[in-house]
């Protein structure tokens, strides 16, 4: 993403100059989902400083679970530190993803930017779009990021039911239809999970993020109008929560789901966040297997899938 732009071959560079704000690189090494937990721990406990107010992270897109990685660095930041960033893709393939470590192209890593100091100025904002439709179900049998049964039967038997013909094209056309996920007890707030691999013989999903037990789960399909509505509504929030009218850097993290679905309109969800956001604000982003960004109501970071998620920098 460059501005109102995207790039299908090429590289997207933004170069920021703080004054009073001070930065530090962190990495930790994420081969397998079961490390995810330690890697978000590793890469906290390198940036923990009195002075931390913000963490951009980057993450292996394929071989990670956000949630844990995100339970990771809750467990040891503060809650007042701001987390977003995103899991890198590779559009529809689901091959290889890779981050820069060492100033280098590597895969099975995680990495991270802290900022440091009182004078930087942290805004956030995500919105989806997506119509949820057909029943909501129990999530039966679930472990981590691993969806083994829905209403006691194997999910991935059901969610191709759904699919139909479009079931052969899995996990790639999982991506034009994400699962709606919220807790037994609460019905507002809720997270969307997308599908990165299917498991024949267990007949399970491998989704981006945790799927609860126990919780309740239900299908979403595109809605154009409201997928570019909700990438100018998660502008909307960024700008509400920040005053902010010199040179500033915008990262738009969305999902590659969004850019299947809305092909050719997909230079509209841009647009969008671009008309909301202050004149002086340079975009620069990409498109993931996974948003990171704080709740607006809770403030709390979570994994998101399928959501347009900004964050603006600026020092004071």
């Amino acid at each position: 993403i460059f501005g109102e732009r995207i790039l299908q071959r090429g590289l997207s560079v933004a170069v920021a100059r703080f004054e009073r704000v001070r930065m530090f690189a962190a990495k930790a090494r994420c081969e397998r989902s079961e490390m995810s937990f330690q890697a978000g721990k590793n890469i906290a406990e390198q940036l923990l400083d009195p002075e931390l107010r913000f963490v951009l992270l980057l993450s292996e897109g394929i071989s990670v679970n956000g949630s844990e990685i995100i339970a990771g660095l809750r467990e040891v930041l503060p809650g007042e530190v701001i987390v977003t960033g995103g899991l890198a893709a590779d559009g529809d393939r689901f091959k290889q993803t890779w981050t820069l470590a060492d100033g280098r192209m590597q895969s099975g890593w995680v990495t991270a930017v802290g900022f440091y100091g009182d004078a930087l100025q942290v805004g956030y904002g995500c919105g989806g779009g997506w119509d949820i439709f057909g029943v909501e179900r129990r999530i039966t049998r679930a472990r981590g990021n691993v969806l083994y049964e829905l209403d006691g039967m194997p999910a991935l038997a059901l969610y191709k039911e759904y699919l139909g013909e479009r079931a052969a094209g899995l996990p790639a056309t999982g991506l034009l239809f994400p699962l709606s996920i919220r807790s037994e007890y609460e019905r507002d707030e809720r997270v969307v999970r997308t599908i990165l691999k299917v498991d024949e013989q267990a007949q399970s999903l491998t989704f981006a993020g945790d799927i609860p037990q126990g919780g309740m789960a239900q299908l979403m399909r595109a809605n154009f109008d409201r997928l570019i509505d909700g990438a100018g509504d998660a502008a909307a929030a960024l700008v509400d929560m920040v005053d902010i009218n010199s040179a500033s850097l915008t990262i738009a993290i969305s999902c590659v789901g969004r850019r299947l679905v809305m092909g050719e309109m997909i230079e509209e969800e841009l647009d969008a966040t671009l008309e909301v956001l202050p004149a002086a604000t340079r975009q620069i982003g990409f498109y993931s297997y996974g948003e990171i960004s704080p709740h607006h109501a809770s403030g709390v970071c979570d994994l998101h899938n399928q959501t347009m998620t900004l964050t603006i920098i600026n020092e004071r």
